[in-house]
């Protein structure tokens, strides 16, 4: 456990994950102590590869830590999408110098647990930082000058605000929303890591590879510096289980990628146990913040994975609420409220738009020759027109 340095009251954050962390960072840089309360024993990061758009890395340029998540990244020359059953190019999206020259800033690929470090390394460089762990946050009160969390040991802690990143399931949001479960989306996702030398030379793509087929989709590029090789696989199904680290069954897997091409065939054989979890979203809302307690990341506007923008989102919500607190630092409750209103419309936008990814790359029949006939033969400049509300901003 670090210290916090003393003084004034310190925020609280629940939850330790990626939005957590960079949260606590963040406010630090800005002079606010910290308390952030992780319900696990450790503070670590379970999952594969995620990818990052050049939106992380201009809110990371600011906070100083676009260098250290990039030591640990690869770099991928192009994104491509192929048919899973021809194996036809549908389209291809060079990630080189022009991509560089729109954005301002890389395309990378990292380790779910190689970004989580990063903020770990970088929260307990800071003396206005206490990282705590086995302390789930079960309840909290709001008064007028401050917010009484209630641990699971039942030990109530004070605290200036409260920030939930306790992730897709909230139980900070339920009090804020109250809006109940997420929603389930009907499909499944599949992970597995390789080490490098485990995968077949004329397998092994520098690239970002996505192959789209019916009601389904397999993607895969390398991860930590090329050491490591990423697999994910999606597919539909009604199956549910709440988690991100469930073991997922080998059979129900082949069962949805029978008929595809041997290239995605002969790597998802390569793989003998993965793990498992359910894609959910919520519907978008702008009420995620109530006095002084306020939500981030999964627990303010949970995604489907089809941007790739979960740990981005939350990222850019980090530093913009420390923006916003360090501009207001005697109202917090005004402060949350400005967060708000400047994320919810482009958070709620990349929800809406994984959905429709979703459903572009799980296409099938006429609406999938559909899809194909309005990517091909697209020029990069038209590719990168169509992400620049994204990759543009924050």
């Amino acid at each position: 456990m670090v210290g916090n340095g003393g003084g004034a009251a310190p925020i609280l954050i629940s939850g330790g994950g990626i939005g957590g962390l960079v949260t606590a960072y963040a406010l630090a840089r800005q002079g606010m102590p910290v308390r952030v309360f992780e319900q696990s024993p450790e503070f670590r990061e379970v999952g594969a590869g995620i990818q990052l758009g050049p939106n992380i890395f201009r809110v990371l340029e600011k906070i100083g830590l676009k260098d250290a998540v990039l030591a640990d990244a690869h770099i991928p020359p192009a994104q491509e999408m192929r048919d899973a059953v021809t194996g036809k190019l549908i389209t291809q999206v060079p990630l080189g110098p022009a991509f560089f020259e729109r954005f301002g800033q890389p395309y990378a690929v990292t380790h779910r647990a190689d970004i989580h470090g990063t903020f770990l390394k970088a929260c307990q460089s800071s003396n206005r930082i206490a990282l705590e762990t086995s302390r789930r946050v079960d309840g909290y009160e709001e008064h007028a000058d401050g917010v009484a969390v209630t641990l699971e040991n039942g030990e109530r802690v004070d605290g200036r605000a409260l920030i939930g990143c306790d992730g897709m399931w909230s139980g900070i949001r339920e009090r804020i929303v109250g809006d109940g479960k997420p929603r389930v989306s009907g499909h499944i996702a599949y992970r597995a890591v390789l080490k490098r030398e485990q995968v077949p030379k004329d397998l092994w793509r520098p690239d970002v590879v996505l192959w789209a087929g019916p009601r389904c989709h397999f993607v895969h590029y390398p991860l930590r510096r090329g050491e490591l090789y990423n697999l994910v696989a999606v597919f539909h199904s009604d199956q549910y289980q709440e988690g991100w680290n469930a073991e997922g069954s080998k059979e129900l897997l082949w069962k949805h990628f029978q008929g595809l091409r041997p290239e995605v065939l002969r790597l998802l054989d390569l793989i003998d146990t993965w793990r498992m979890w359910v894609l959910c979203d919520r519907e978008p809302v702008k009420n995620w913040t109530k006095g002084r307690v306020t939500l981030l990341g999964d627990a303010a506007h949970p995604m489907l994975q089809y941007l790739a923008q979960g740990a981005c989102m939350a990222t850019e919500d980090a530093v913009t609420l420390a923006e916003k607190v360090a501009a207001s630092p005697d109202d917090l409750p005004a402060a949350f409220k400005t967060y708000e209103q400047e994320r919810y419309l482009r958070t709620a936008r990349v929800q809406i738009m994984a959905r429709v990814y979703g459903d572009f790359y799980h296409a099938r029949g006429v609406t999938a020759e559909l899809r194909d006939l309005a990517l091909a033969g697209r020029a990069p400049q038209q590719s990168y027109d169509g992400v620049a509300w994204l990759y543009g901003g924050p």
